[in-house]
């Protein structure tokens, strides 16, 4: 059995933050329901390179980090709809929502309120400041907390920062503090019979994956300052031009140092006084990219690789997404999962958790569903009879 398995969780949040959370308490065996709006559901359903797929509601946005879910739809302004949701909520264990602050409270859904219906309910709000503090009113997306956080000041290099991240990094580390958070709280409330509350900023979430940068502020007094693709704990480590194609190099270490002079044909660098210290080659880091770049022009990134890593020198080619999702690695790893889906759509192909367990499949295992098709399963579950899911239907409330 999977490590979450017999945890319900209800879904409600939208687009990523929240979405990226109850997924990967689905892929560790948790029971989660989506619960959507009748009217379009997830915004995310409609997002997606795929405009096909988006205009039938099940954009490539919303399948990345929603299968293995099943979806219902509620109303949730309508006090029929409330009902059904406190429903849910007897029989929860998690409530997770990324609505900004007081939105829930507003619509007599908060956590003082649903704490009276289940009191060992861990309920975890996620927004991109918080509850409290003079930003947590603001509207928040990933790219905003990005720009806020610092990040983006140390992306890119001297010419091209501030530069974003590639991907939306504030809002997937904000989900994975949540769902960290989420498994922390379940294992008290389970102990103890007590939920609780948790308030879960993407701005501070994201700060606080940025140990090294801010440390060396907070403690050492350095202004964090971006660096492209060079490290700045070490030299030579970061990314080298070679005859073909890209090389990410890492020399850490200074036997990895000398290693590598000797693969490359330069055995004379580590005896340059330049170079034969940690701290000198970190100051004369940009002449000793020249000079390892002039050797490394002799042959292919993938060639170099090869006999760097057979002396023990940490390096990796610089692949696209294409390269890296086509590498039998992932294949032999079984990372990507397939499912198929209504006859003439093309399959939903989904990734797993990034780790895997000894003894059991941290993996969707069902494709991203429907807007609302479990509602009526879902209602029939909790007694309702098919007149009174007609009736909810009609009326919009499902």
């Amino acid at each position: 059995m999977l490590p979450l398995a017999g945890v319900r969780v209800l879904d409600l949040s939208n687009v990523l933050a929240g979405p990226f959370c109850a997924y990967q308490l689905a892929l560790f065996g948790a029971e989660v329901t989506k619960v959507e709006h009748p009217e379009g559901g997830d915004l995310a359903r409609r997002l997606g390179a795929d405009k096909d797929a988006a205009a039938r509601n099940m954009g490539a946005s919303f399948v990345a980090v929603n299968a293995g879910k099943r979806s219902i739809t509620l109303n949730l302004k309508d006090p029929r709809g409330k009902a059904i949701l406190l429903d849910l909520v007897r029989d929860a264990d998690v409530l997770v929502e990324n609505f900004r602050p007081g939105v829930m409270d507003r619509l007599g859904l908060g956590y003082d309120q649903l704490s009276e219906t289940n009191p060992a309910l861990v309920y975890c709000a996620i927004s991109g400041f918080g509850d409290e503090g003079g930003l947590s009113s603001r509207p928040a997306y990933d790219q905003i907390i990005q720009g806020m956080s610092g990040v983006m000041s140390v992306t890119g290099d001297a010419q091209s920062a501030p530069l974003r991240v590639g991907y939306p990094v504030s809002d997937t580390v904000g989900g994975l503090t949540a769902a960290f958070g989420i498994c922390s709280a379940l294992v008290d409330a389970r102990a103890s019979g007590q939920g609780r509350r948790l308030d879960v900023s993407m701005l501070e979430a994201t700060l606080a994956t940025m140990g090294w940068v801010v440390s060396n502020y907070l403690n050492a007094g350095v202004v964090p300052e971006p660096m492209g693709n060079e490290n700045f704990t070490a030299a030579p480590s970061g990314t080298f031009r070679t005859g073909a194609g890209l090389l990410n190099i890492a020399a850490n270490e200074t036997r990895q140092f000398e290693n590598l002079c000797d693969v490359i044909g330069r055995p004379d660098l580590p005896r340059d006084g330049r170079f034969s210290a940690r701290h000198t080659r970190k100051q004369y880091r940009g002449e000793l990219k020249t000079e390892i770049e002039a050797a490394l022009a002799a042959d292919t990134a993938a060639n170099w690789e090869a006999r760097l890593l057979a002396r023990g020198v940490p390096v990796g080619r610089v692949l696209s997404v294409p390269e890296i999702l086509a590498h039998p690695h992932l294949a032999e790893r079984r990372f990507i999962r397939e499912f198929e889906t209504a006859q003439g759509e093309a399959p939903q192909r989904v990734t797993r958790a990034g780790l895997r367990l000894s003894d059991a499949d941290a993996a969707p295992t069902s494709p991203a569903p429907a807007l609302g098709a479990h509602t009526r399963e879902v209602l029939a579950q909790l007694g309702y009879d098919a007149a009174r899911i007609d009736s909810l239907h009609h009326d919009g409330v499902i």
